[in-house]
């Protein structure tokens, strides 16, 4: 098997294993324990803040037969499904022109095959068009009650307010420094990698905000340094 690159292979599995977004993630947590699930959420914020990896969790999370403080248990029978079908990814990028709309509305009769509910995580969102966004939005607003749309976007500006209006909004903050240089020190350790702890904080700075930012320099500095990770 090849090499995965560091923010992939240690990506957050857990509402507890995400770095910040404490807000966020107690109130999914507290949704899911109330069995108070909303119909459509809108992820908005910089790139390598969550988005993704908090929308992937929560798909799981209300699926699973038994979740563990909100979070997936990871050993049920819905958890232990590698490839859920029930759970649907779309890059908005890709897949933005009306016609993907249109199959998407025609998928959304049809109920899940494994799972409680069918998720729907369409990253990129405000790449879509106006038609699509108008094909869109009349099943946004009202879905089957086994359907959940997530949609996550850097640009929240750009989506139209019809859309946005119809979606529990979540803005995802920049991770502090001090939360990145622990999960850069955790990594690091993990993958038996040396680095010195001048050198973690510079990576963790040079991030931005960003974990996946972060990480992806921390992978390069890992690569270039053969013994140690130095300043």
């Amino acid at each position: 098997m090849g090499y995965t690159a560091l923010y992939r292979k240690y990506r957050p599995k857990t509402f507890e294993e995400v770095a910040g977004q404490d807000a966020i993630k107690r109130t999914l947590i507290n949704q899911i324990i109330n069995d108070r699930i909303g119909h459509a959420y809108l992820f908005c914020g910089s790139r390598g803040t969550g988005k993704t990896t908090v929308a992937r969790i929560f798909a799981r999370a209300v699926n699973c037969l038994k979740p563990e403080n909100g979070s997936p248990c990871e050993v049920c029978d819905i958890c232990r499904i590698e490839d859920n079908i029930d759970i649907i990814e779309i890059d908005g990028a890709s897949s933005n022109g009306v016609d993907a709309i249109r199959e998407l509305k025609e998928q959304v009769k049809y109920p899940p095959v494994n799972s409680k509910y069918k998720v729907y995580i369409i990253d990129e969102v405000h790449m879509l068009t106006a038609s699509s966004y108008n094909a869109l939005l009349k099943t946004l607003e009202e879905p089957p009650e086994y359907v959940i749309f997530i949609l996550a976007t850097t640009e929240p500006h750009e989506i139209p307010p019809t859309i946005m209006s119809r979606c529990m909004r979540f803005d995802f903050k920049l991770v502090p420094t001090e939360k990145i240089a622990e999960i850069i020190s955790y990594v690091f350790n993990s993958s038996n990698i040396k680095a010195s702890k001048e050198a973690i904080e510079l990576i963790a700075r040079s991030g931005l905000g960003s974990v996946r930012d972060a990480l992806s320099i921390a992978d390069m500095c890992a690569g270039f340094s053969a013994k140690e990770v130095t300043y």
